[in-house]
C-alpha cells in the first residue's frame, strides 16, 4: 500500500513539472426560476477575473458560453433587466471536463430601480415551493465533506436536524423520526430504496446505489414539504440526473476501496443538441479483506451498479430516458470459523446468504406550451427484491459445530409502473400555479417462513401476491405579495387502493424578507405514509386452520408539521438560519395488547419486525431547535455549524409515554475544509469533521430470563429508559488534484473515525459457555477507524 502510493504521488510530480497554463470552458442556459423559459439576453459575468470581468449575455435560446477561462475557482454573476440577481461562488474548474450550468433567475414584481437584492443558489431549495425546512445540496459536497463517501445520505447528515443511525448504514434520523419515514425521489418519481443490501421498511444501507457523477445538484427537505410531495412524515431526497456533455465526449475513470468505475457522456448528436451519460460501478471491499482492514463483517460484500440518461431536445420541449440499478450479494459463513468475531451485519449464530437487488428505468417529456407555461410527464417502471436463508449453527464447549440446520427463509419482490404529470403555470410575475397527479401501480410477491421452535416446525409468515394502487393528486399555487413576501398554499391527497385508506392534505408557507439580507419562514401541513408494504401482508393462522392477514386494514402513518424559521443573512457567503419545529404524529400502528411497541422504532436496521395484530392508535411527537452557521466555499475555505436540541417521544397501547430509538436529545456537527494550491496547476484540499451526538436509546434485558431462554429477554416495560454514552466521531479527509492537457487527476483518502472512538451500537445476550460467571452482556460496537481511498480520472 504504501509502495503504491508513493508510486501515484511520483506519477502526480512528473505531470506537474510538465504541466502547462491550461484554460477551460464555462458553458449552460439562463431561465425563469418558475416557468423554465429561456432568458435571451441575460448578462453572465465571470466576477473572480478582477482584471477585465469578462462576460458574455445569452442567445435567443438563453445558452451562454465563457471560453479561456483559467483552472481552480471561479465565480459567476448573472443578471437580467427585471429578475433578481444571482451569485454562483467557488465553480471548480479543471482540465479534464467542461463546466455546464443551468441558471434559475427569479423574477421582480416592482420597479427594476428597486431591484437590489442579490440570491445565492445554496441557502435555497431549488424547489421554489419550498420556504421552510429545505435546502439544494450540490453534488461537489458528497466529495467535499469528510467522512460523506460520496453518498448523499451520509453528506446530508451533516445538516442540521439530521444525523445518522449507524455508522454501518447511511440511514438518517430527520428531526427525531425513524428512517423509514425518509421519501427517495428520481426525476419527480417516488423510487425503491436506492441502496445496496437493503431490507423492507428500511430507506437506507451500507452502500449507496445513486453515483455521484451522474447526479445534479438536488434539494433535501426534513418538514413541512410542498404539496407535490406525498407518502412521507419525516424527509425527502428529490434527485436530479444531470445531462450529458452535448459537445463533447468526456470520460471518467476510478478506483478506491469502494469500487472500480468508468463514467463516459458525450453528444449523441451535437447539431441536435442531444446526449448521453453512462456510469458503472464494481465493488472492490475485497482489497480490505487483503489489507487486513475491518468493515464490520468477516465476509466480503459483493455488489455492482449502473446508471444511465439520455437527452433529446425537441423544438418545443425535451425527451430523455433515464434508469439507475444494483445488484448486492453477501455470504456470511459462520460455521466456519474456529472462534467468535466481530459482525455488524448478521447475527452471530447462524450463516446468511443475503442478496438484494433493484432498479428504476423510465422517460420524461417536457412540453413548453408558451413563454409562461409547461407540463412535464413521467413515466417509469421500478423493481426492488430482497431475499436470505438462514442456517442455524449449533457448537459444543470447544466452539465445534455439532448441527447446522435451516431456519429462516425469505423472497420480497416489489413491482411498481408510475405515471407522472404536473402542469407548471406561470400566470404573471406574482401568481404560478402547478397541480399535477402522480399514480403507483404496486405488485407484491412475498414469501417469508420461519423455524418455530415450540411448534418444532417452520411458520409460514408471509405468501402474498397481489397488486394495489397508490394514486396522489395535488395542486399548488405561489404568490408574491411583494418581492419581500411570498406565500405559498396547496393540497395534497392520498388514496391506497389495498384497504381504500385516504387523506387530504393541506400545505402552506410563508416567506417574509424583513431586509436585504433578514428572513422570517412559517410552514404548516399535514402529511402521512403508508406502512412498509410487508406490514401489511403479515399472515396467522387461526384455530380452524383459516389464514389471516391480520394488517391489512392499517390505515396511513399520519402527522402535522409546524416549523418557524429565521435566516440572516450575514454577508454573501455566510449565513446564520435557526428553525423551530413541532410535529404531531398519530395513527400510528401499535399491538391490540398493551404494550409498548410502536412502529415509529423501526426502519434503520437489517431486521424486520412481524409483531401482532396492529391498529392506528398509536402517537408520537417530536419538537426542537436547529442552529446553522455555514460559510459557503469562497476564497478557498468553507465551515458549516450546525447543532440541534430535540425530543422525540411515542406512546404505544399501553399508554405510557416513552422515549423512541431515535431520541438521542442533541446532535452537533462542525465541519471545515480549506483548498491549498501547491503549484500553478494543483491544489491539495483538506477537510474534517466532528460530530458529538447523544447516544443512542436501549431497552435493560433480563439476565435471568434470557438464561432460561438461551437468547436476550428484554424488560419490555422499561423499554428505552436507558441510554449509552454520547456518540463521537472525527472524520479527516485529504485530496490531491492534479491538471495536465485535457486530463485531471485526484488522488484522495477518507479516513473515516480517525481517533478509532469506541460508540456503542447495541447491547447483547452473549453468555461465555467456558465461564458462566462472565457478565453475559456484552456491549457491541459500531465502526472504528476505516480508511478509504480512491484514485479519480477525468478526461
Amino acid at each position: 500500500m504504501q509502495k503504491f502510493v508513493l508510486f501515484i504521488l511520483g506519477f502526480f510530480c512528473v505531470i506537474q513539472l510538465s504541466a502547462q497554463d491550461f484554460k477551460q470552458v464555462i458553458r449552460g442556459s439562463v431561465i425563469d426560476k418558475e416557468s423554465k423559459s429561456p432568458l435571451p439576453g441575460a448578462s453572465v459575468i465571470l466576477t473572480s477575473d478582477t482584471v477585465s470581468l469578462r462576460g458574455v449575455t445569452t442567445d435567443a435560446n438563453g445558452f451562454f458560453r465563457i471560453e479561456q477561462v483559467p483552472l481552480g475557482r471561479q465565480d459567476l454573476k448573472i443578471t437580467f433587466i427585471g429578475y433578481k440577481p444571482l451569485y454562483l461562488n467557488g465553480i471548480t474548474i479543471t482540465s479534464g471536463k467542461e463546466v455546464i450550468v443551468t441558471v434559475e433567475l427569479e423574477e421582480s414584481i416592482t420597479s427594476i430601480a428597486a431591484v437590489e437584492i442579490s440570491a445565492t443558489r445554496k441557502d435555497q431549495a431549488i424547489n421554489e415551493m419550498a420556504v421552510v425546512s429545505a435546502r439544494t445540496f450540490s453534488i461537489e459536497e458528497t466529495d467535499r465533506y469528510a467522512g460523506s463517501r460520496g453518498d448523499p445520505a451520509r453528506m446530508a447528515s451533516n445538516f442540521a436536524g439530521v444525523q445518522g443511525a449507524n455508522d454501518a448504514r447511511n440511514d438518517i434520523v430527520v428531526r427525531g423520526n425513524a428512517p423509514m419515514g425518509v421519501l427517495w425521489r428520481l426525476e419527480g418519481i417516488d423510487i425503491p430504496n436506492p441502496n445496496h443490501f437493503a431490507i423492507s421498511g428500511t430507506s437506507g444501507g451500507p452502500v449507496s446505489i445513486l453515483n455521484n457523477k451522474v447526479l445534479s445538484n438536488s434539494d433535501f427537505l426534513t418538514s413541512a414539504f410542498p404539496a407535490e410531495y406525498g407518502n412521507s412524515v419525516a424527509g425527502i431526497f428529490d434527485v436530479k440526473m444531470k445531462n450529458g456533455n452535448n459537445e463533447k465526449h468526456e470520460f471518467t475513470g476510478q478506483f478506491g476501496f469502494l469500487g472500480t468505475e468508468l463514467t463516459a457522456e458525450g453528444p449523441i448528436s451535437k447539431e441536435k443538441r442531444s446526449s448521453y451519460l453512462f456510469n458503472y460501478r464494481y465493488s472492490t471491499l475485497k482489497l480490505f479483506e487483503a489489507l487486513n482492514v475491518s468493515i464490520g463483517t468477516s465476509a466480503v460484500p459483493m455488489y455492482q451498479d449502473a446508471a444511465f440518461k439520455l437527452n433529446f431536445p425537441t423544438k418545443k420541449g425535451n425527451l430523455s430516458f433515464f434508469g439507475i440499478g444494483g445488484k448486492s450479494s453477501i455470504d456470511i459463513i459462520l460455521s466456519k470459523q474456529v472462534e467468535s468475531t466481530e459482525e455488524l451485519y448478521g447475527s452471530k449464530d447462524r450463516d446468511q446468504y443475503f442478496g438484494t437487488s433493484m432498479g428504476v428505468s423510465g422517460a420524461s417529456y417536457t412540453h413548453y406550451i408558451n413563454p409562461t407555461a409547461y407540463t412535464k410527464l413521467t413515466v417509469s417502471g421500478s423493481y426492488a427484491e430482497s431475499h436470505s436463508l438462514h442456517n442455524l449453527i449449533r457448537r459444543d464447549s470447544s466452539y465445534s459445530v455439532t448441527s447446522l440446520n435451516p431456519i429462516l427463509v425469505y423472497k420480497s419482490e416489489e413491482t411498481k409502473l408510475t405515471a407522472a404529470y404536473f402542469l407548471n403555470k406561470k400566470v404573471s410575475s406574482r401568481h404560478t400555479i402547478k397541480p399535477g397527479f402522480l399514480i403507483n401501480r404496486y405488485q407484491f410477491n412475498m414469501s417469508d417462513s420461519i423455524f418455530n421452535n415450540t411448534q418444532q416446525q417452520f411458520v409460514t409468515r408471509l405468501d402474498h401476491t397481489g397488486s394495489a394502487l397508490l394514486i396522489q393528486p395535488y395542486i399548488q399555487w405561489k404568490v408574491k405579495i411583494t418581492d419581500d413576501l411570498e406565500f405559498i398554499s396547496g393540497i395534497h391527497a392520498q388514496y391506497f387502493s389495498l384497504n381504500r385508506s385516504s387523506s387530504i392534505e393541506p400545505r402552506g408557507g410563508l416567506k417574509w424578507r424583513l431586509k436585504e439580507n433578514h428572513a422570517l419562514g412559517l410552514g404548516a401541513g399535514m402529511h402521512s405514509q403508508l406502512q412498509p408494504t410487508y406490514i401489511y401482508f403479515a399472515q396467522s393462522i387461526d384455530m380452524q386452520g383459516n389464514v389471516i392477514q391480520h394488517n391489512k386494514g392499517l390505515d396511513f402513518t399520519r402527522s402535522a408539521h409546524y416549523v418557524l424559521s429565521y435566516d440572516y443573512n450575514m454577508a454573501r457567503n455566510l449565513r446564520f438560519k435557526t428553525e423551530i419545529y413541532y410535529q404531531q404524529l398519530y395513527n400510528i400502528p401499535v399491538e391490540f395488547q398493551p404494550s409498548a411497541y410502536t412502529i415509529l422504532n423501526q426502519g434503520a436496521s437489517f431486521t424486520r419486525l412481524f409483531p401482532d395484530s396492529l391498529q392506528n392508535t398509536g402517537t408520537g411527537k417530536n419538537q426542537g431547535i436547529e442552529f446553522t452557521l455555514e460559510r459557503f466555499f469562497s476564497k478557498s475555505y468553507f465551515f458549516l455549524i450546525t447543532t440541534s436540541f430535540y425530543q422525540s417521544k411515542y406512546k404505544g397501547s399501553d399508554g405510557i409515554e416513552r422515549n423512541t430509538d431515535y431520541n438521542g436529545r442533541f446532535a452537533t456537527n462542525i465541519l471545515a475544509g480549506r483548498e491549498i494550491k501547491t503549484g500553478k496547476k494543483t491544489n491539495l484540499g483538506i477537510s474534517t469533521k466532528i460530530t458529538w451526538a447523544g447516544g443512542r436509546r436501549y431497552t435493560p434485558i433480563d439476565i435471568n430470563a434470557s438464561s432460561l431462554a438461551n437468547e436476550a429477554v428484554y424488560i419490555t416495560d422499561q423499554t428505552n429508559s436507558l441510554q449509552f454514552k454520547d456518540y463521537f466521531r472525527t472524520d479527516l479527509r485529504i485530496n490531491y488534484k492534479i491538471n495536465s492537457r485535457k486530463i485531471a487527476h485526484e488522488i484522495a483518502i477518507d479516513f473515516v473515525n480517525v481517533s478509532n472512538s469506541k460508540n456503542i451500537l447495541a447491547l447483547s445476550y452473549a453468555p461465555n459457555p467456558n465461564n458462566p460467571t462472565v457478565n453475559p452482556l456484552r456491549e457491541e460496537y459500531q465502526l472504528g477507524f476505516l480508511p478509504l481511498f480512491y484514485y479519480k480520472i477525468d478526461f
